[in-house]
């Protein structure tokens, strides 16, 4: 299962020969090279991404937490949705966000992404390593993760939550494996990551699937499934049952527990025109890779004759459903199918032997590795860059100097944006979907700008002022044809309409 490793693997793991290991040997080992390579080709995938627009939004919360000492309950950004209730459920990420810029500004943030998403892919190889056994095999499990996670690396919340995921995956294996007392640190883990990520939901259905599979003992063909010991059962029970206890710890209430099961099941307009939740598009590479690693989960245990056990089974499915349902989701099933690949890949290529290492050498790789991060990490005027490129700052700039004033209609990647560089003007819509799913502002505005009706009519029911929108959204073109309404300014990306009186 996704928390154990065959006897013979794990005495090479924690085999005397590692534990007589000096401290150079152990900062400037092999394994030590890999990390730092993970981290060069970490840092140089997302050092062109400060361009998710949904940064700017959790940065202007972190703000408002910050700087009121409070966590909105309802929307305090919008005219559209003005008092409707919200919940900030990330609001720890948030603050960590926040600080980050605060501390240093557009680097700082970028210093944030770096890491976080360094982090991930490394917990993700430690994971690996220690379910397989086998360092170098682990290498190309975290590459694995890597490549999935390239769908989510960006300045938001999920990298938190996906780390906490990894976290949760090495506790599970460390109490199985070794001591079941590490199940004991499930608690605080959840109640870490209940504030800062709705994912916990999903650590919940880890913790579901292997408590299930614990009390099972069956064999059917290579697909088993090994019943643990009772005082193990007991144990990781109980730590279950504190874990959904320690969900309570957080300062919004039993609200936060349900409110992303609520978003999930009763808000589905968001699920329909928002990217990452459509979805996985076979014109996307991670598609094809989707198949095939999920093909050849079920066809190596065949091939090479290896258990494949029930818990790794599930979680795979679990993973592979999410990911064909939403594109996003790619991310979730690289966590779940990498450790697998990798056990199964266990013999598969000579293990890593510490009595070989060679001090000077991967000193002089990790130094290396250290000046291409250091190097490779962008300048402030190229994350000015990225920033004016993706959002519409000249247009903003434009409408504070113009004077324009009233209600005004934005498109919906510019929505966060608005918040952070004009906090002073109410937008109509912005990229928290469950916010304006319930009060039907979704729907409207997904109306007005796939021409699914007369756009006339959304803009005098919400008594539109002037526009600020894509210059290749299909509606700037039927704008033009609608009397009472005039383009007042243009650029590359972005385009500003006024009503006439």
């Amino acid at each position: 299962m996704l928390l154990e490793i065959p006897a013979r693997l794990e005495s090479r793991v924690s085999s005397p020969q590692i534990q007589r290991r000096g401290a150079w040997q152990t900062i400037f080992s092999f394994p030590a090279v890999l990390a730092a390579l993970l981290t060069v080709v970490t840092v140089f995938t997302v050092r062109g991404r400060f361009s998710d627009p949904d940064v700017w939004w959790h940065l202007r919360t972190g703000e408002i937490i910050w700087s009121t000492h409070s966590i909105p309950a309802v929307d305090l950004f919008s005219f559209t949705a003005n008092g409707h209730s919200w919940i900030a459920q990330e609001w720890l990420s948030q603050l960590t966000i926040y600080g980050a810029y605060k501390l240093g500004g557009h680097s700082g943030l970028m210093l944030w992404l770096c890491i976080a998403a360094s982090l991930v892919v490394i917990a993700g190889y430690v994971l690996c390593w220690l379910y397989s056994g086998n360092g170098k095999i682990a290498f190309l499990g975290a590459l694995g993760i890597w490549f999935f996670a390239t769908i989510g690396f960006s300045i938001r919340p999920q990298l938190i939550g996906h780390l906490l995921l990894i976290s949760e995956l090495l506790i599970l294996y460390m109490g199985r494996s070794r001591d079941s007392r590490w199940f004991f640190a499930l608690p605080p883990l959840f109640a870490l990551w209940i504030n800062c990520h709705s994912s916990f939901v999903f650590g919940l259905m880890v913790l579901a699937v292997v408590l299930f599979c614990s009390f099972l003992g069956f064999r059917a063909g290579l697909l088993v499934s090994t019943r643990w010991e009772k005082r193990k059962r007991i144990t990781l029970a109980a730590s279950c049952a504190v874990s959904l206890a320690a969900l309570l710890v957080n300062p919004i209430g039993p609200k936060l527990i349900w409110y992303p099961i609520d978003v999930m099941f009763k808000q589905g307009s968001e699920f329909g025109i928002i990217a990452e939740w459509q979805p996985t598009p076979f014109d996307d590479v991670r598609a094809w890779a989707l198949l095939g690693v999920a093909g050849l989960v079920l066809f190596l245990p065949l091939f090479r004759r290896v258990e494949l056990r029930l818990e790794e089974l599930l979680l795979i499915a679990l993973g592979f459903g999410l990911a064909v349902q939403h594109e996003r989701m790619l991310f979730l099933f690289g966590i779940f199918a990498a450790p697998v690949f990798c056990r199964l890949l266990a013999d598969a290529w000579d293990r890593y032997e510490p009595g070989h290492e060679h001090v000077l050498p991967n000193a002089f790789l990790i130094a290396l590795a250290t000046v291409a991060v250091t190097l490779g990490f962008p300048s402030s005027r190229n994350l000015a860059k990225q920033v004016n490129k993706a959002n519409p700052v000249k247009a903003v700039e434009f409408i504070e100097h113009s004077g324009l004033s009233g209600r005004m209609l934005n498109g919906y990647v510019y929505g966060g944006y608005l918040l952070w560089a004009a906090p002073g003007r109410k937008v109509f819509i912005d990229g928290r979907a469950d916010v304006y799913d319930p009060a039907g502002v979704l729907a409207d505005y997904t109306r007005f700008t796939s021409l699914n009706g007369d756009p006339k009519s959304i803009l005098d029911k919400y008594r539109i002022d002037f526009l600020l929108l894509a210059q290749d959204e299909p509606i700037t073109r039927v704008l033009l044809l609608i009397p009472g309404w005039k383009k007042i300014y243009s650029d590359e990306q972005s385009v500003v309409f006024t009503r006439h009186r």
